[in-house]
């Protein structure tokens, strides 16, 4: 069975309100690697944090199985996890991650923080990632709406990520290609300007050029404080 060939396209953007970027991304088509890296914001050096993310995951080797290649970005966050934790600084610098690996047939979605990949399929959008945050616990333990949740004191803050004070817990999600499979890899100041029906009208519309170009024409159309990036993956 031949292999798919996967073409992919990156941006990223500071917020309207923003002083600097604080995300990055690492668009490698020809290791089958992407990511997306989100500085914590109000934190110190946020976009020292998500570039040197994404530039120790750029290290990698692009052979191996995906489950070597897996075990690799395991360890390698985790390496950047302690680098970022030394120093003995009084505040955190941290960011989320979300990196997708693929081989043949098979996909590998491995995050921390609420940086998200989505997939279309058969005209479809799903989130394969789960956000490690309060809002995202709020919901599901306390079984409250989003708005209610929103309404809860530190609803944003986030429970996992690349430099925060507890050990780092790696999320991975593997799962089947089919043909056709579009992948979108992006940072919380994209999705939460979009509503689940944009995200994926976006998602159908050409090339990852193209797809890119829309997501950001439909975000910036608004008030798009925060820094926003986007990957596509597609064959």
């Amino acid at each position: 069975m031949s292999q798919p060939v996967w073409r992919s396209a990156g941006r990223t953007a500071r917020g309207k309100l923003r002083v600097r970027n604080e995300d990055a991304f690492l668009d490698c088509p020809q290791r089958s690697c992407w990511a997306v890296a989100d500085g914590m914001g109000g934190h110190r050096a946020g976009d020292v944090a998500s570039q040197w993310v994404v530039s120790s995951l750029a290290s990698l080797p692009g052979h191996g199985s995906l489950d070597q290649r897996i075990e690799g970005v395991r360890q390698c966050l985790r390496s950047v996890d302690c680098r970022l934790g030394q120093g003995g600084r009084p505040d955190i610098m941290g960011s989320t991650v979300v990196a997708l690996l693929l081989e043949g047939n098979r996909a590998a979605c491995i995050w921390a923080g609420d940086s998200r990949c989505y997939l279309w399929r058969g005209q479809r959008l799903y989130q394969l990632s789960r956000d490690h945050s309060l809002l995202q616990q709020l919901m599901d333990k306390q079984q409250l709406s989003r708005e209610q949740a929103l309404a809860q004191p530190g609803a944003r803050a986030l429970t996992r990520a690349i430099g925060a004070r507890q050990p780092l817990s790696l999320e991975v999600l593997e799962l089947g290609i089919h043909p056709g499979d579009v992948f979108l890899l992006c940072s919380d100041g994209l999705y939460q300007n979009l509503s689940h029906g944009d995200l994926g009208r976006a998602m159908n519309v050409g090339t990852p050029q193209q797809v890119v170009a829309r997501l950001f024409s439909n975000v910036l159309r608004g008030p798009a404080t925060d820094d926003l990036t986007a990957v596509v993956v597609r064959p």
